[in-house]
């Protein structure tokens, strides 16, 4: 493990100086640092990673902590004190900090848990910088009284080997988004239309590109806010995502019969009305913080959605035609709007049209709007909304909505894997 062999040799090599210079015998010389060990210094960034502390005496206590800049150049930090067990050994996945950025034992708390110096976490999500090669360095530190520090980088990565990204404009594609596909000769697989909610632009690549990471084509679509597109959430047409969807099903590694749309929060709406209104395209959905109605546009009002021209009406989504599977995630503390109660509704409406396809809602305790996507790093739970520049309660807590991340995206790709050839 590339930890362990950095942090020994660093040892041993501070041990070879001392003895050079006759310095074995002074009484105030730090002792070895602590030794970090890490199943994966390298990693998909929705991979969990695990932890272990050695090179300590029983019952000592070691600091570790995590450090990583954000493309603004702002510093994130997690920390934990935690006291070794009987062997001189902490195992982040069940040591309960003494006292840190999180509370309770989790293996990955000092990811997600992570916060700027200089601002506050709640109001800010941590943004990776770009990098030529798509990922992003986060820095483990260990430190104990009397030792030397150890630490050691981890790289954090959005692409998957051979993973290709290429940016959609609309005079040239029709759409405007970023498609991933997954290592060529992959064989065709189930495939995802991913779109967000009122926030516009673009914010799911990254979740896209974990997906194709993972072998399933996927195309983040953007639909307003952005050059080309509408400036609101107003007389979107359905035409526009069908379109996408089309171009998603036609890349070499798309098994077409298999097309799912995911939508978060408001693109909710439009994930269930594709799948209700093109079942032969669009085989099924998985929404995040959903709605099961269609609510007006934002910030301007009127229509949200049209189709063949004409606005959707507001009111409950159909749910009869539907051809594939839906997963609905919500927070139990969602104080946005009303997704535990719309997710549950999703499931029964399905449920009383005898959908004969896998359809359930997950609710998790503790979380909030920010229910999703992808674990394991850091966002805030009182962001100001993009477009009309006001706060947002969106509930739940960090601890929460972390947990709801690291239990709802496994279900994610288990779906996806359930529909695999």
């Amino acid at each position: 493990m590339g930890g362990r062999i950095g942090a020994r040799a660093g040892a041993a090599a501070a041990a070879l100086a001392l003895l050079g210079t006759g310095a074995t015998g002074c009484a105030h010389a730090p002792e070895a640092p602590p030794v970090i060990e890490v199943d994966a210094p390298t990693a998909l960034a929705d991979q969990a990673v695990h932890v272990r502390i050695g090179g300590l005496r029983p019952g000592e206590e070691v600091t570790v902590g995590t450090r990583a800049l954000d493309d603004q150049g702002r510093v994130w930090s997690g920390r934990a004190v935690l006291r070794a067990d009987g062997g001189g050994l902490v195992a982040l996945d069940t040591a309960v900090p003494r006292s840190g950025s999180y509370q309770e034992a989790d293996g990955m708390g000092l990811f997600w848990s992570m916060a700027p110096a200089d601002g506050d976490p709640e109001r800010l999500s941590f943004t990776p910088p770009l990098s030529a090669d798509h990922a992003y360095r986060l820095t483990l530190t260990a430190s104990a009284p009397g030792r030397r520090s150890a630490d050691l980088v981890l790289t954090r990565q959005w692409y998957g080997p051979g993973v290709t990204g290429r940016v959609l404009l609309p005079e040239a594609d029709g759409v405007s988004g970023m498609l991933f596909l997954p290592a060529p000769g992959t064989p065709r697989r189930p495939a995802v239309l991913l779109f967000g909610g009122s926030e516009g632009g673009n914010g799911l690549a990254s979740t896209a590109a974990l997906l194709a990471s993972h072998g399933y084509p996927a195309l983040a679509l953007g639909y307003f806010g952005l050059p080309g597109l509408p400036d609101g959430l107003k007389d979107v047409p359905l035409e526009y995502f069908a379109g996408a969807a089309r171009l998603l099903a036609a890349q070499p590694g798309t098994d077409p019969g298999h097309l799912l749309a995911l939508g978060y929060s408001r693109g909710s709406e439009a994930a269930l009305l594709l799948a209700e209104d093109y079942p032969d395209l669009v085989h099924g959905a998985i929404v995040y913080a959903p709605s099961a109605q269609v609510n007006p546009g934002f910030p301007y009002g009127g229509a949200a959605w049209t189709k063949d021209g004409r606005a959707v009406p507001p009111g409950p989504v159909p749910l009869d035609r539907v051809s594939g599977p839906v997963l609905a995630l919500a927070g139990a503390d969602d104080q946005l709007w009303r997704s535990p109660d719309w997710a549950r509704q999703i499931a029964r409406e399905l449920d009383d049209a005898h959908n004969p396809y896998p359809h359930r809602a997950l609710v998790f305790p503790g979380s909030g709007h920010g229910v999703g996507t992808y674990p394991y790093v850091p966002e805030g739970t009182r962001p100001v909304q993009p477009v009309s520049g006001q706060p947002l309660q969106l509930g739940g807590t960090r601890a929460g909505d972390a947990a709801a991340r690291a239990a709802g995206w496994p279900e994610v790709l288990a779906l996806l894997a359930s529909l695999d050839g």
